[in-house]
């Protein structure tokens, strides 16, 4: 697994700020934050093929790269990548939204404790079980274990 390049890494904080840009109103940073963006690069592990496949399918919808396209053209280039971009695109996106909402200003903003879920875990209000009952009348189609 190499590492992305530094068109590469241009993009995605590019791109990123793009899905989840900064509010003043909330005042939480954008996805193309330093450590979020750190975070991203340190943690990409096995996505990094798929990531790295991504970025390069916007630079080649952009004709160079993405970071060097004025706002109007970024934003045609991201609607396209988002009606063509497959798999690739998925990922990048998840990679996004997952280290964006673990950094510890945004779970603030949510109200959530800085901590893992586990092993305290989150109360869950009871929620409706009947809306599981179409499920539970089915025929079971896996082999019991």
């Amino acid at each position: 697994m190499s590492e992305l390049s530094q068109t590469q890494r241009d993009d995605l904080r590019t791109i990123a700020a793009m899905i989840i840009p900064a509010s003043d109103e909330y005042k939480v940073p954008g996805a193309d934050d330093p450590a979020i963006q750190a975070d991203m690069l340190k943690t990409l592990g096995r996505d990094s093929e798929l990531v790295k496949k991504a970025l390069d399918h916007l630079a080649r919808l952009a004709g160079k790269p993405l970071a060097a396209l004025d706002v109007a053209r970024r934003d045609a280039v991201a609607t396209e990548f988002r009606a063509k971009g497959g798999a690739a695109a998925a990922t990048l996106v998840r990679v996004v939204l997952q280290c964006y909402y673990r950094d510890d200003r945004v779970l603030r903003s949510l109200g959530l404790d800085l901590r893992a879920p586990f092993p305290k875990g989150y109360v869950l209000q009871d929620g409706d079980w009947s809306l599981l009952d179409p499920v539970k009348a089915r025929p079971a189609d896996l082999r019991r274990a």
